[in-house]
């Protein structure tokens, strides 16, 4: 189905693997166009309730391909075309989405990284914002999501400075969720995803839904949204699951619906 994705569905979890290796993972038009139309399958299969992102081989994404770059080319444009429409999938999605940052994360693949609800990193990845070094400013969402997580200075300080952020860094900073070892990362990435899927993901829906509209809304407009957020919360089967499970002292099995 994809040629530089590769996709597979395990436990309620979509795996997506960026997989042009020998090139460390590097965008092309057909990479972007591929993760954008994997995020879109895995967002309408009923049975996903959770989605990872990661690459094959030692980097997650090194950004943008350069040997597809040429000094006719209209930047702008490419952003239009093929990188804005893959965030903008990404930032849609209701289901929780895991950035496994396996090795590098650089440019745009930072931005990949940081457009995920989780970033989990192995002690051998690290953040790089590239862009300053070829003369360019972050894009792909970068500047949107990296001081929301971070704060302004320090966004600014990483964009303007393009030092590389190793794994235990982007941890202080807020940037990872979680560091791995790499012997234990394939077990810890699926232990952590699974959990993931195996909770009440449409609660999860409308937490993401309304953290996104925090940003732009006053305090009685947010108060507004938690009301009608918990009213949809309170009729899922997860909502009575929850309740029943307390009351029995056990475990609950949540479904996602």
């Amino acid at each position: 189905m994809f040629e530089t994705v590769k996709y597979e569905v395990t436990n309620g979890v979509a795996w997506i693997t960026l997989n042009r290796p020998d090139k460390l993972n590097a965008f092309t038009e057909q990479l972007n166009k591929e993760v954008q139309h994997s995020v879109k399958q895995a967002s309408r299969d009923k049975e996903v309730r959770c989605l990872v992102i990661t690459g094959e081989g030692r980097a997650f994404c090194s950004g943008q391909d350069l040997q597809g770059v040429n000094e006719e080319m209209d930047h702008g444009e490419i952003l239009r075309r093929f990188y804005n429409p893959m965030v903008m999938e990404i930032h849609r999605c209701e289901k929780p989405i895991i950035a496994a940052v396996n090795g590098v994360a650089a440019g745009a693949g930072m931005s990949l990284a940081l457009a995920c609800d989780f970033r989990l990193l192995s002690d051998k990845a690290n953040f790089f914002e590239a862009f300053i070094h070829v003369g360019l400013v972050p894009d792909a969402g970068n500047l949107y999501f990296l001081p929301k997580l971070i704060g302004h200075a320090k966004a600014m300080e990483l964009a303007v400075l393009g030092e590389k952020i190793n794994a235990e860094e982007a941890k202080e900073l807020g940037l990872a969720t979680k560091v791995i070892p790499m012997e234990q990362w394939q077990a810890e990435i699926t232990a952590f995803a699974e959990k993931v899927a195996s909770m009440p993901t449409a609660a999860i829906a409308v937490i993401k839904k309304n953290l996104k509209a925090s940003w732009e809304s006053t305090l009685e407009d947010s108060l507004e949204r938690d009301a009608q957020g918990q009213r949809i919360a309170g009729l899922t089967l997860d909502h009575k699951e929850g309740v029943a499970a307390f009351m029995q002292k056990r475990k609950p099995v949540f479904q996602g619906k």
